[in-house]
């Protein structure tokens, strides 16, 4: 777990940083700053949009009594892509623009419930009931 943490909060800002100089010293500091604006922007408004699609779809399924788990792991993948998209970088921006697309999000989210329901099988995580 402190390795992971160590990644996320270092090597990856410091892999994107690389990036970012690469690119400028390719294409300039004004094209550069400009398309980590544009992917902010663009970003923030895939994220309002595909949460309130996953929001509708949520509102959906609690009306007609059943249980939104899936759309409610769809709805934290669009959270985090949004983060994502909002933090300078042209690889949090590919990661965040992808959990924009439902499709990859529904890829995603059948991995992370088999894992999910892996774990309560193995009983390395409980559910409490009531």
């Amino acid at each position: 777990m402190i390795f992971r943490l160590f990644l996320l909060f270092t090597a990856v800002p410091l892999l994107e940083l690389m990036i970012l100089i690469e690119l400028g010293s390719a294409v300039g500091l004004g094209p550069t700053i400009g398309i980590v604006l544009l992917t902010g922007a663009v970003g923030a408004w895939a994220a309002r949009t595909q949460g309130f699609y996953v929001l509708t779809q949520i509102q959906s399924e609690l009306g007609s009594g059943q249980l939104p788990a899936a759309q409610l792991v769809e709805g934290a993948m669009v959270l985090v892509g949004g983060v994502l998209l909002i933090t300078p970088g042209l690889l949090t921006d590919f990661t965040g623009f992808a959990l924009m697309v439902p499709a990859v999000r529904r890829v995603i989210r059948e991995m992370l419930m088999r894992k999910f329901r892996g774990m309560v099988e193995e009983g390395r995580v409980r559910i409490h009931r009531g």
